[in-house]
């Protein structure tokens, strides 16, 4: 009956948005002020009912309920807890009820915090969130629903793929819809502003934070998904340029224009029509990520699904959602356009430039993940790109983003000094050249270019980040009194973009350490021998077999040493999960700061040796390092207090009066 009811609470939460998306509209373009005020209400009873949707399947999944056809495809009774708690966002019926559900929690949100906006407005933005959740409801009542009953239900069910019986798994996806589905919130601010004809630096002020939340969940989605293929995939690598990882890297890079882009317009009020453009590429390329994930064109871990009608009803729903806003910013995009002038050396500019970086960014990942489909389509068989062609096409735009995100903040708004931005750089410059000769030296002839270019790309953004901060604080060239206290009163969004342009230095220290120092060795040893790894030596001490909640393990015992000292016990496992016969590895590593000590128990050979794989990774740990610290600064931004009171109202200056 639970069951039923959850099913019943989703059809009226799709008549409940079709409500909410036409009366707030007709509302607003009436004038009529308790049509536009039904828009809150009905937000608030969407997101009771999908909430009680999505906690009727939970129930399922916790009382292990196999008539319940997602249930018994999806689950099994010796499942632990937790896992049966994940799983039901671990499949596609269930991943799209929890988008469902996130997407009518934002629009919520916009409802009980955006009291303050302008009534239509806010109507606008609501109906227009309403849109996208009649869609995807349709599409789960439709094509994937997640209630339906098996005639004779089995014994037990088919349990959950063992890669996604996992802490990063787990949290890998509610992190990345949060990111997806709050691109919505921007998605609906720019079409709202397009149909009322009105963008201000209030919109831009609105706009940011939802953008800033939105950015902050999917850099942890990304992080996390990253993080997972590194240690439990046990192929000791971090990002390969999957489609289905380029699915959610596209959105990111747009958001992160968008972010920058919003400030322009909040500060100076011009790009107005790029930043509606960049709301709505951002929220396109996020539905295209959901269509190839669930359309069944892609084939990977990440991938649900495989029915073609699925595929065929998101792929209209993506053309209708790109397709009509598309259109609409073509007709309306003159009615918002508009600001002031600024010079190319100026703060704008160097915003502007990061904008053109990283929208072109986004268009070579998004032509190197479709170029394959095409060409499948139209007969030219099965290609791949991969990376090859990414590291040679993406990474060469990073270098001027780089080098301009440690000058920018230095120049002034509309027209900057770029001498003096540069000199106060020097220290910046001359760290990243030391650090660029560091990499020569520590470097093979092969890769001493590229670890030049990494050691000096990391040191100038971090040294110029810090020489921004000693610069708004008059660090040495004022009392330190008065240092401390122009430190005390930064607002929240500088902090904020410290810590993610720092952030990102530590990033691009861990790819550079990560990607071109490391050492592999792939050996059978038997117990007791050793295997020398850089400056490190494994030894294999035993190897035995277990049981675990679900699954059966051999799990191996490896002693590290260094100079004869003992540095580390690495215990991995190779793990066969009972229901499905499925293995998977479980690797052992020891981490610092200055690397990581990897090791993979393989298969068993007829000698009575093991496969192994060991690994020195140097500065992998940056990686996630310098993810946190970019999270932490999209945080500390949303803590701004800016963001609470509102944009400033400019006022008219009367006759004869001048400005002070």
């Amino acid at each position: 009956m639970i069951v039923e009811l959850g099913h019943y609470a989703l059809v009226l939460a799709l008549f409940v948005a079709l409500f909410q998306a036409v009366v707030p509209l007709v509302g607003a373009g009436r004038g009529d002020l308790r049509w536009m005020n039904a828009a809150g209400p009905a937000a608030l009873v969407q997101f009771l009912l999908v909430g009680a949707s999505y906690a009727a399947l939970t129930w399922a999944y916790v009382v292990s309920d196999f008539s319940v056809l997602n249930v018994a495809e999806n689950s099994h009774s010796t499942k632990p807890l937790f896992y049966k708690i994940s799983g039901v966002w671990a499949n596609h019926e269930g991943s799209l009820l929890l988008w469902v559900l996130i997407l009518a929690a934002f629009g919520w949100a916009v409802a009980a915090f955006g009291r303050n906006l302008r009534t239509g407005l806010r109507a606008r933005v609501l109906a227009v969130q309403a849109m996208i959740a009649v869609g995807f409801a349709a599409f789960i009542l439709f094509t994937s629903n997640p209630f339906l009953r098996v005639g004779r239900p089995p014994l037990d069910g088919n349990d959950l793929n063992p890669l996604l019986q996992d802490i990063g798994l787990v949290l890998h996806p509610p992190f990345l819809y949060l990111g997806y589905v709050g691109f919505s919130i921007a998605f609906s601010f720019a079409i709202a502003a397009l149909l009322e004809g009105r963008v201000d630096a209030a919109w831009a002020r609105w706009v940011r934070p939802w953008t800033l939340a939105a950015w902050v969940f999917l850099t942890a989605g990304i992080a996390l998904g990253s993080w997972w293929a590194y240690y439990e995939l046990g192929w000791g690598g971090w990002w390969y340029w999957d489609p289905v990882e380029n699915a959610s890297f596209m959105p990111w890079l747009a958001g992160t224009a968008l972010l920058h882009s919003a400030i322009v317009v909040e500060k100076r009020e011009t790009l107005k029509s790029w930043t509606i453009l960049l709301a709505i590429v951002a929220f396109s390329l996020s539905l295209l990520g959901t269509f190839l994930v669930r359309s069944g064109v892609l084939t990977s871990v990440h991938a649900f699904a495989t029915d073609p009608t699925r595929g065929t009803f998101i792929l209209l729903l993506l053309v209708a959602t790109v397709g009509g806003s598309l259109t609409l910013f073509a007709r309306r995009a003159q009615a918002v356009s508009g600001g002031g002038l600024f010079a190319p050396v100026s703060r704008e500019g160097g915003l502007v430039l990061n904008n053109v970086i990283m929208s072109a960014a986004a268009a070579t990942v998004l032509l190197g993940t479709l170029y394959p489909l095409f060409v499948d389509v139209f007969g030219g068989g099965k290609i791949s790109v991969g990376p090859p062609f990414f590291n040679a096409s993406f990474l060469p735009m990073m270098v001027p983003l780089v080098l301009v995100m440690a000058l920018g903040p230095l120049l002034a708004w509309k027209r900057g000094d770029l001498s003096g931005a540069l000199q106060r750089l020097t220290v910046a410059g001359v760290t990243a050249l030391i650090a660029a000769f560091v990499g020569i030296w520590l470097s093979a002839d092969a890769d001493a270019a590229w670890a030049a270019l990494g050691l000096g790309l990391a040191a100038w953004l971090g040294v110029g980040t810090l020489t921004d901060l000693a610069e708004r604080v008059r660090l040495f060239r004022a009392p330190p009194a008065e240092t401390l206290r122009r430190l005390a009163r930064l607002p929240g969004g500088t902090w904020g973009m410290a810590t993610a342009h720092f952030g990102l230095a530590v990033v691009i220290l861990g790819i550079t350490g990560a990607s071109l120092w490391q050492v592999e060795k792939i050996e059978t040893m038997r117990i007791g021998e050793s295997v020398a790894v850089a400056d490190y030596r494994f030894t294999l001490d035993a190897v035995r077999d277990g049981t675990g909640p679900n699954y059966t393990t051999t799990q191996a015992t490896f002693t590290v040493t260094r100079d004869g000292a003992a540095v580390a016990v690495l215990e991995p496992e190779k793990r066969v999960y009972t229901v499905r016969g499925q293995p998977t590895s479980e690797a052992a590593i020891q981490s610092s700061l200055v690397g990581d000590l990897y090791a993979v128990i393989g298969d068993p050979d007829e000698k009575g040796g093991w496969t192994v794989r060991l690994y020195w990774k140097p500065l992998v740990g940056m990686l996630w390092l310098g993810s946190v610290l970019l999270g932490l600064g999209g945080l500390l931004s949303l803590a701004d207090r800016r963001f609470r009171i509102g944009a400033p109202v400019r006022t008219a200056v009367p006759a004869g009066a001048r400005r002070v």
